[in-house]
């Protein structure tokens, strides 16, 4: 099992630790539900180093990744980012991640943990047919802290005064200085509330961990786990590799077409994701159900009159709404809001309703 830099703050920290992605990471510190509405009304401090942290460079490096992703690189300028899809040619999901542009030659990608090695090879795979271009993991002497919450921005201008946070967009990011090592900021993260994900090295984690934190005191900042960064992004509809996106599902029916450019020039999963547009029958939705039962992932989804129509792909009690929520992969023509459902939740039909996504809408979300 791999350790983060900042395992043994966690650990002095009281964190319930588990194996995620190989990786043993704190799933909660004061609990979720506590760490949760810290993010929604304050702010919390994630330790997100499991990502996998990968350069391409090269002057083909644009092309290369063009020809490997589903969004658009011609529209990306450096300090910007781009959330981005992988696809198998039957343009089932490899993976989703963040593309950052350095320069005209360089590219940092951020991938799920859980798929880094997977994502490494299959690029390692089409490389070749584009001189010159290098790639590169860095995932082992990398760490990512992921500072959100409303108040995310007024902490990280404590501990650098020098950037000015709130003039940098979303998915914009900018360079900075933290004990003579240099590091990344950028305006994203996973939670729908303001904030920055930090890329930095190792040896400096724990060190610029502990001066968010301390900065944040005062502004009621905690520290954040795995279980409340899932109802986080749970309650804003975003997408979990093996939840909501996997290999055998098409971006087109996972609410992520906007991701795919068919625009652009080829790219691998273009004629699967151009034959499911013609003829889309399965979508991602969200919904709740009565009552406190919890759905959860693999349950089956009815209509009312009992005959099953899709799968549960995430489940929870939401914090904000302290009701439960979930998203399910069901027949296209129940994805109406308001449309009545049941889910079997231990041989029992519990009544639910789709809603529309996200489920809550952050107040300081721009």
């Amino acid at each position: 099992m791999k350790k983060t830099a900042l395992y043994s703050w966690h650990e002095q920290a009281g964190a319930k630790i588990i194996d995620f992605g190989g990786y043993l990471m704190p799933v909660q510190y004061a609990g979720i539900i506590a760490e949760h509405r810290a993010v929604r009304n304050a702010a919390g401090l994630f330790d997100v180093s499991h990502m996998g942290n990968f350069y391409v460079k090269g002057h083909r490096a644009k092309d290369f990744l063009q020809f490997l992703t589903t969004n658009d690189l011609e529209k990306l300028e450096e300090g910007q980012a781009q959330y981005n899809l992988m696809l198998y040619p039957h343009g089932g999901i490899v993976d989703d991640l963040i593309i950052y542009r350095i320069d005209q030659d360089t590219y940092f990608l951020i991938v799920n943990a859980s798929n880094a090695q997977k994502d490494f090879d299959w690029m390692q795979q089409h490389i070749a047919a584009f001189d010159g271009v290098a790639l590169e993991d860095h995932t082992d002497t990398l760490s990512l802290i992921a500072l959100q919450g409303p108040l995310a921005l007024n902490i990280l201008e404590t501990v650098f005064p020098s950037i000015d946070a709130a003039s940098l967009g979303s998915f914009q990011f900018c360079k900075a200085l933290f004990q003579g090592s240099e590091l990344l900021i950028a305006r994203t993260g996973y939670t729908g509330e303001k904030g920055v994900e930090i890329c930095l090295p190792n040896e400096i984690a724990l060190p610029l961990w502990e001066a968010l934190f301390e900065a944040g005191k005062e502004f009621g900042i905690q520290p954040v786990g795995l279980g409340a960064r899932d109802t986080l992004r749970l309650e804003m509809g975003y997408s979990l590799y093996g939840h909501e996106i996997d290999q055998d599902t098409n971006p087109l029916e996972a609410r992520l077409k906007w991701v795919v450019k068919m625009n652009k020039g080829h790219f691998i999963g273009k004629e699967a994701c151009q034959q499911v547009e013609l003829d889309l029958r399965r979508g991602v939705a969200g919904f709740t159900l009565d009552g406190r039962v919890l759905p959860r992932q693999g349950f089956k989804v009815y209509n009312t009159d009992r005959q099953e129509i899709g799968l549960v792909c995430s489940g929870t009690l939401s914090p904000t709404l302290q009701e439960p929520i979930g998203t399910c992969n069901i027949v296209r023509e129940y994805i109406k809001p308001g449309t009545s459902i049941l889910v079997e939740v231990r041989g029992a039909f519990q009544p639910g309703v789709i809603r529309a996504l996200p489920f809550v809408t952050a107040t300081s979300l721009e």
